[in-house]
């Protein structure tokens, strides 16, 4: 046995505990910054969680020589700055990591010259972000007090609500008011002993001032049909805003909804309109003898290219005047230069029942009424994609 724990295979192999360990401190950093954590059990989770670093001590200290633990000692604690800043007060989480990552770094296989450097960046880091953390959200986060008076989930599960009642010392908001968040309830991460919620994927669905004092949240079952019957007769003028893959599956080109804006006077001399019109023009509605006072010309396959790209867009796009430059390879930035932009709205009483359903839009889902007036459709919340959860954008949201 003595043979096997000294043979340096054996602490190569086991170098790598000290890899997964820092694996899991930055994995705690990404959750800090982008999910809200909820405990089951703090006891339980102390414990188990102290009982693993324990151990992957030991380990660490076995293999303190091996180049891979010397590396990872000294990157568990930058991550697990942000884990204490927004995670405050989860100390039985907290301080088994901490102090698992303070014994290593003093205590690894490394120089002392660079433990000495390393500890006092490490130090400094945690100082000064600290100190930025605290002055940010003394200066630039609103102090309000929320209550939530009423919270729930909908009839499928698929959606989970709260209503919040704001009382704020701002002019603006001097009486206060009830707003309704609704949020999905899929995006959550479910572990042994925590929950992680998603950030800043709520929204609001309603807005009253000043504070409602008497609240009632019902939720019913519609269908996709009826919803669409309900809209339609409120307005003919319902506009959506597809993406340029949403316009693709319900059988939309990208050079349909091609718009020219900023024409000028001379231009719009030539396509016969009023000068005083500043209205947007559809590429398509322009005929093809009168692309060319755009610098535009159109091949037999119908695309639409560049007549004469200049050299200045040449140097810019990065591209070669030897061959046709479609628009259709163009980014919406390089459109720009010549007054063009995807116009993504389209009216919501063109689309069929079969391109709803090509959208994404389920056959019947939750709908919400706030006080009897309904307030959040499944229906507008899918095609709108009012809930992002697969995207993650760091801002300074993600710190209030």
């Amino acid at each position: 046995m003595k043979k096997f724990f000294a043979n340096v295979w054996t602490k190569r192999v086991l170098a790598v505990v000290s890899v997964l360990y820092a694996l899991g401190a930055w994995r705690l950093c990404y959750f800090s910054l982008f999910y809200d954590i909820h405990i089951h059990d703090r006891v339980s989770q102390c414990l188990i969680l102290t009982a693993v670093s324990v151990i992957a001590l030991v380990v660490m200290l076995y293999t303190r020589k091996q180049i891979l633990t010397r590396i990872c000692s000294f990157l568990i604690l930058p991550p697990m700055l942000p884990v204490v800043l927004l995670y405050f007060g989860e100390w039985g989480m907290i301080i088994p990591i901490i102090a698992t990552g303070v014994i290593i770094m003093l205590l690894s296989g490394a120089g002392e010259g660079v433990k000495t450097a390393l500890g006092t960046v490490t130090l400094l880091f945690y100082v000064f972000g600290a100190l930025g953390y605290f002055l940010f959200t003394s200066f630039f986060i609103t102090n309000a007090k929320e209550t939530v008076i009423d919270s729930g989930v909908s009839p499928s599960g698929r959606y989970r609500y709260r209503v919040v009642n704001t009382e704020s010392n701002s002019k603006e908001n001097a009486n206060g008011s009830t707003s309704v968040y609704v949020e999905p309830n899929y995006a959550d991460k479910d572990f042994l002993f925590a929950t992680f919620s998603l950030k800043n994927v709520d929204r609001v669905v309603d807005l009253k001032r000043p504070i409602v004092e008497d609240v009632k949240i019902e939720w019913v079952t519609q269908t996709r049909s009826e919803i669409t019957e309900q809209l339609n007769a409120k307005s003919d003028n319902i506009v959506l805003h597809l993406s340029e893959e949403a316009l693709e599956k319900i059988g939309y080109k990208k050079t349909d909804h091609y718009t020219l804006f900023g024409i000028s006077s001379e231009q719009k001399k030539a396509l016969g309109m009023d000068i005083s019109n500043f209205n947007d023009v559809l590429l398509s509605d322009v005929p093809d003898d009168k692309l060319s006072v755009f610098n535009l010309a159109k091949d037999e396959q119908g695309s639409y290219y560049v007549l004469q790209p200049s050299e200045q867009f040449l140097q810019v796009s990065g591209l070669s005047g030897d061959q046709r430059i479609y628009l259709r390879d163009l980014s919406e930035k390089l459109l720009r230069a010549f007054h063009i932009m995807i116009d993504d709205s389209i009216y919501l009483n063109t689309l069929t029942d079969e391109q709803l359903d090509k959208l994404g839009v389920p056959e019947s889902g939750d709908v919400m009424m706030f006080n009897g007036e309904i307030c959040f459709r499944y229906y507008v919340a899918e095609i709108e994609e009012y809930f992002d959860v697969d995207s993650r954008h760091f801002s300074l949201d993600l710190l209030g």
